[in-house]
């Protein structure tokens, strides 16, 4: 007789799963191109899609997994995305800062995360006040604060000076603090809000024995690596730096085709595996731009 075993996947979404029409990357003729399907539509306007592939790759996932959206989206900004599928029970928010369970908040989980943050870095309004000094009218758009746990600006990428962004990383990181650009938006996070943080927590909770991911951005680097195995397109933060580590699978596909590629190799090894022992559930955090080797709880 045979066992079967839980498998947890924790995806990020924008750039990863689910892409807006600027960043879908189609290089077929157009009359190869894949149907698409939207999943989020903002001021009436339709603004997210995935490939039909990939939608019912998601539906699917959902009645053999516990599939958890991951991501650096505000509350707000996630509630307007609809997944194809059962809604998920669980999805994190903020980058980690918020664990929503059936759509609400954890209060528990709230306390963790304000403790750390306390305890472990400088305060969003030191950072926020550097961001606001440091950056130029002539190319920053807007500036924002998210839940009040970190922030980020919006910035004419053509226009931004060359340096920059790493030298805001390095004043950052003495302050305990990440820098990820995406596009046009430029992100400042405490190190101590992470993905991965939330996925132990919810790997408590559920009692999953194996934890799949996906992500492109540095801000997904400390999920990749708490996985037992994750995949991450050829396009993003990650891609451009060549970062690999070993349980990490760099696609070759780019745009809309990654999020559905990353779909079916989750599909494949939630089959393959649904009947096999589980491995150990890896964790780390990784320093900026590191490739730490993961260990074994």
């Amino acid at each position: 007789m045979t066992s079967t075993s839980l498998s947890l996947i924790a995806s990020d979404l924008d750039r990863t799963l689910i892409y807006s029409a600027a960043a879908l990357h189609l290089p077929m003729p157009d009359a190869q191109a894949p149907r698409l399907l939207c999943v989020e539509v903002y001021e009436r306007k339709p603004l997210s899609y995935m490939t039909e592939t990939a939608a019912a790759l998601l539906a699917g996932l959902a009645r053999s997994a516990v599939f958890v959206p991951t991501t650096t989206r505000t509350r707000e900004q996630y509630g307007r995305i609809h997944l194809p599928g059962p809604a998920p029970r669980f999805a994190i928010c903020a980058n980690g800062g918020h664990l929503l369970v059936d759509g609400e908040s954890d209060r528990d989980w709230q306390r963790v995360v304000a403790a750390r943050l306390a305890d472990e870095c400088a305060s969003l309004a030191e950072v926020r006040a550097h961001l606001l000094a440091a950056a130029d009218p002539a190319w920053l758009l807007k500036e924002r604060v998210a839940e009040d746990l970190f922030a980020y600006l919006v910035v004419e990428r053509s226009l931004l000076p060359d340096g920059w962004t790493r030298e805001l990383a390095e004043w950052a990181g003495t302050k305990g603090w990440t820098v990820s650009l995406q596009g046009r938006k430029i992100y400042a996070v405490p190190k101590p809000l992470t993905k991965s943080a939330a996925v132990h927590e919810l790997v408590r909770r559920t009692g999953a024995e194996r934890v799949l991911a996906a992500g492109d951005s540095l801000l997904d680097a400390d999920l990749l690596l708490t996985a037992d195995h994750a995949w991450r397109p050829g396009h993003g933060e990650l891609a451009d730096t060549d970062w690999s580590p070993p349980h990490v699978t760099a696609l070759a596909e780019r745009g809309v085709e990654a999020g559905e590629e990353i779909l079916r190799r989750f599909t494949e090894t939630v089959t393959e595996a649904s009947a096999a022992p589980a491995g150990p559930v890896r964790a780390t955090v990784p320093a900026p731009g590191g490739t730490e080797a993961p260990v074994a709880l």
